[in-house]
């Protein structure tokens, strides 16, 4: 059986971090913590369930998660955040692969629980990632945001059956709070890479946001939430272009001082 590394990146995470430790005893050969020096009781909690801690200032997500598999011992990873937990036919799946690997990467479908309901329709599900794979077949993007798995051109890849239940917002206030943090991040990113946008963009791109989650995707299915998540998909996107045209009229008025 091949063995296999658990590694999460962590910041502040002691109301998820036991819960994601324990979903994955059952097929983690170590448990890799990669911290950004938690002022909570992460840290504690984690070497109570016995993984392995490191800790590093934060580089961003994609950085942050590519230092974090250097520590890991085996090639086979399982990528989590704290807040993920694999279900249970995910995890009878992820076994499998341990027993008779066979490909370099596999896709799962994400399913995110929004303040006590899993949201089973609209953009968030199924929001497929690759979160298992061969760590010398594949590596994380260096995005500050938005990360995502770069593949080896030879990689072989294969959907796992069964969701990784991602438990993140308890309340609509958390979920505004993160718009304004990753809008940010995002429009620094476009910024920094020489993306522009447009009134046009500001207007059209946040109500087709909301109507692909809300309508072409069924987001209605979700009933209320589905309504709400879809709103505020649509608030992410209005911040993101709002902030990224600020960042270049200011780089413009700098420009005429």
């Amino acid at each position: 059986m091949q063995a296999l590394s658990v590694v999460i990146i962590t910041f502040n995470e002691e109301n998820n971090i036991d819960r994601c430790i324990d979903s994955v005893k059952d097929v983690a050969d170590e448990i890799i913590i990669l911290d950004s020096y938690s002022t909570d009781n992460t840290v504690e909690i984690a070497r109570s369930k016995g993984a392995i801690i490191y800790q590093q200032r934060f580089q961003g997500y994609g950085p942050q998660k590519n230092d974090a598999l250097k520590y890991c011992s085996h090639d086979l990873v399982l990528c989590l955040d704290a807040d993920e937990v694999p279900n249970n036919l995910l995890t009878q799946e992820i076994l499998q692969v341990k027993k008779v690997p066979g490909h370099d990467a596999y896709f799962m479908n994400r399913c995110t629980n929004y303040c006590g309901k899993f949201i089973r329709h609209g953009s968030w599900y199924p929001d497929k990632k690759i979160r298992l794979f061969n760590k010398k077949m594949a590596k994380w993007s260096n995005g500050m945001i938005h990360e995502t798995i770069e593949l080896s051109p030879a990689a072989k890849v294969k959907q796992l059956r069964g969701d990784l239940l991602h438990y993140s917002f308890n309340s609509i206030a958390e979920h505004v709070a993160q718009n304004n943090k990753f809008s940010s991040l995002s429009a620094e990113t476009l910024f920094s890479n020489g993306r522009r946008t447009n009134l046009f963009k500001i207007i059209i791109n946040p109500s087709w946001a909301f109507l692909l989650s809300y309508l072409f995707r069924l987001g209605f299915l979700d009933g209320l939430y589905g309504f709400i998540v879809a709103v505020n998909i649509s608030h992410l996107t209005f911040l993101k272009h709002t902030k990224l045209m600020s960042l270049h009229l200011g780089k413009t008025n700098q420009g005429t001082l």
